[in-house]
């Protein structure tokens, strides 16, 4: 089932919008630790934030803090550590409840999973508008999908971040389809462009030849994002050669030391470099000639975004909303899930035609630039906000929320 953009997203907004009355919004996810989820919430309440609005950010992991936590900080928005018990923490809900009571929250915005669960239930409480979004596909069971899908029925919106992600809420029977709306990740991009200066100093930093072809990849080393179709397809291709090829990983995770043992056991060790995890993304990517995704599954990933504004042709799984977002042979290449050797071709193509590689690139940043700014994902959640708002106005009554009295009872 597709989702009807012109009646369910606000794709389509204008930035440009009618004087309102300030809100007071709080963003509820897991932690601050680098993601695309966390990425999306930092540009998204920043801009809120410059719009006026009173933004709060709560983390709910049982260790939430992280380095996003201090680039909200510098955008103005207010941070909170609220770390959930082992198990699950009957009294978060009410704790949540009492902090919007206490903070005077007039909308609830919740992403991913366990805020779904904690924040929306939160939301109720305090008798305000729950906005939740879902930024990849969920595929848990057992106790935890059943929170999820009671927390569900109690959102007053959901929003996918592709059509694909969409569909699969629908297919799951996640959420009613008059509940959801699609809007496409944003993103900062200001600071992703070529950068030739970036290119040669981040080179040098790494060990890297200045004029090896560089394939580099960007995301938490976890299973779903399957590097090791990655490795062995590099390996497959030929395509690390001598000083002529590099693979060039940035992320960490738990599949850091067994990506390390495939690529010595694949004998490319030496032509895989392992960043770890890195705040300066911009600059790594200056320094890749195509950056690839072998996931398994994905939502709408920011980091491909990222790619495409800096320039690079891309590669790609045909996974979650990708196809969406990469034209197939202009500005990059789409390959089957878990396929090493369609995805050995496409790199082993790409490093044989710089040519195509360079006008694939500058396809594909004129689209990221024109399609994916943070300004227009605000936009879209904002007239999400004001429609909810709008909807709870006729039932709003001058009584004590009972988040207030939990309020009370924690001063």
């Amino acid at each position: 089932m597709t989702i009807d953009y012109a009646m369910k997203t606000s794709e389509h907004a204008s930035t440009t919008r009618a004087p309102q009355d300030p809100l007071v919004i709080a963003h509820v996810l897991n932690s601050f630790q680098v993601g695309g989820a966390e990425q999306v919430v930092v540009d998204l309440a920043g801009l809120q934030r410059e719009a006026g609005h009173e933004v709060m950010v709560v983390g709910i992991h049982m260790n939430p803090d992280g380095p996003r936590a201090e680039q909200l900080r510098a955008r103005g928005v207010a941070v909170h550590m609220m770390p959930k018990r082992p198990g699950f923490d009957f009294k978060l809900p009410g704790k949540l409840a009492a902090f919007f009571a206490k903070h005077g929250v007039s909308i609830v915005h919740s992403h991913n999973q366990l805020p779904l669960i904690y924040a929306t239930a939160a939301g109720r409480l305090h008798r305000v508008p729950v906005c939740h979004t879902l930024h990849g596909a969920m595929f848990d069971q057992g106790r935890r999908a059943w929170l999820r899908h009671v927390a569900a029925r109690l959102a007053d919106a959901h929003v996918a971040v592709s059509q694909s992600t969409a569909d699969f809420m629908l297919k799951h029977k996640e959420v009613p389809s008059s509940k959801l709306h699609v809007v496409q990740n944003g993103i900062d991009l200001s600071r992703f462009r070529p950068d030739s200066m970036a290119r040669a100093r981040i080179r040098s930093e790494l060990g890297i030849p200045q004029g090896a072809w560089v394939a580099g990849a960007v995301g938490r080393l976890s299973q779903v994002k399957n590097h090791a179709l990655l490795l062995r397809a590099a390996a497959a291709a030929g395509v690390l050669s001598g000083d002529d090829g590099r693979l060039l990983l940035v992320g960490d995770g738990p599949e850091a030391a067994p990506l390390r043992a495939l690529a010595e056991e694949l004998g490319i060790g030496d032509r895989v470099v392992f960043a770890g995890e890195r705040h300066d993304v911009p600059e790594l990517l200056s320094a890749s000639d195509v950056f690839v995704l072998s996931s398994n599954s994905e939502g709408l990933p920011l980091s491909m975004v990222e790619a495409m504004a800096t320039g690079l042709p891309v590669i790609s799984t045909a996974v979650g909303g990708i196809p969406a977002l990469v034209a197939d042979g202009e500005t990059g290449f789409l390959v089957p899930s878990g396929d090493v050797d369609a995805l050995a071709a496409k790199l082993a193509t790409l490093k044989a035609d710089p040519a195509q590689a360079t006008a694939m690139g500058k396809r594909g940043r004129k689209l990221a630039l024109g399609r994916y700014s943070a300004e227009r994902m605000m936009a879209s959640y904002m007239d999400i906000y004001e429609a909810l708002l709008a909807r709870r106005d006729s039932d709003r009554r001058a009584v004590l929320r009972p988040s207030e009295l939990l309020a009370g009872l924690n001063a």
